[in-house]
């Protein structure tokens, strides 16, 4: 009896599990349906002709699958992504790499005045890109870089600096100081020690920065406008805001072309994805 009597409180309580499991399921499924209206919409829009988008009719499939203004799209736009993967990539590794540098000295080689300049290094972080446009532009006309894309890396390099060297400096906070004294004991210098030991651990550190980098700077427009006036060597994001013309807009290229120019981030998430939620969790852990 005291057996039956133990087991029935055990079933309602598996029974409650069950049902709020259930709920949380449903309110998932609504909750990614809610959020992918949208890229339905700019999918099945940017499959039709011109003349088939409309608002009484954005929410029906193409009649015909011919492309829709996908290739119109691709045709205008692959200059300019071409234009952001030169300047993307080059930004990602390099800001990458210093943020590395910067973060292992300031956690582990203290130094008289580290605090103070880490702190002085971490405002350009809250700097608003509105204040610095000005003295920007001229600083780039004077050492020749100004309408560049290397140019543009210059600026997201620098501009990386204050939150790559914070993300890494605070994962580097976790890593044992006795691995530092050890292979100082063995001879190993700085940077032996920064290339030996510091960055065969860092690299789920170096993953969450990427696709942090890689996102910010993918998506960036204030500098891409001001730094290259120059709409051949713009990078996608400027050419994504022209191709609406000022008395007509072809709304099945503009769709295919905001789902053209979000497909690198979006598949940067898909394959990195696990690897970015670890280096999170590893860095909250170590940090």
């Amino acid at each position: 009896m005291a057996t039956i009597q133990t087991a029935l409180p055990a079933q309602k309580s598996r029974r409650r599990v069950s049902w709020a499991s259930g709920l949380v399921w449903i309110a998932l499924v609504f909750a990614a349906l809610f959020y992918l209206m949208p890229v339905y919409v700019m999918v099945i829009n940017g499959l039709k002709d011109a003349t088939n988008v409309s608002v009484a009719t954005m929410w029906n499939l193409p009649d015909r699958l011919s492309g829709g203004g996908f290739g119109e799209a691709a045709r205008r736009l692959w200059p300019n992504m071409r234009n952001s993967f030169f300047m993307v990539i080059p930004a990602t590794v390099i800001s990458a790499f210093l943020g590395s540098l910067n973060g292992c000295l300031l956690s582990k080689w203290k130094f008289r005045g580290s605090d103070v300049l880490f702190t002085i290094l971490l405002f350009g972080f809250f700097i608003p890109y509105q204040v610095i446009l000005l003295p920007l532009v001229r600083f780039l006309q004077l050492i020749g870089l100004y309408g560049t894309v290397p140019g543009l890396v210059l600026v997201h390099v620098i501009y990386g600096l204050p939150i790559t060297t914070l993300m890494f400096r605070n994962y580097f906070a976790g890593v044992p100081t006795e691995l530092i004294e050890a292979a100082r004991v063995d001879g190993a210098g700085l940077l032996r020690i920064f290339t030996r030991v510091m960055l065969p651990l860092s690299i789920p550190a170096y993953v969450v920065v990427a696709i942090f980098q890689f996102t910010n700077i993918w998506n960036d427009f204030i500098f891409g406008v001001t730094v290259v006036p120059n709409p051949a060597a713009q990078p996608i994001t400027i050419a994504l805001y022209n191709l609406s013309g000022s008395f007509s807009v072809d709304w099945n290229v503009v769709m295919a072309g905001a789902l053209v120019a979000a497909l690198p981030t979006a598949l940067v998430y898909v394959f990195l994805g696990r690897y970015f939620v670890r280096g999170l969790l590893a860095g909250s852990v170590k940090g």
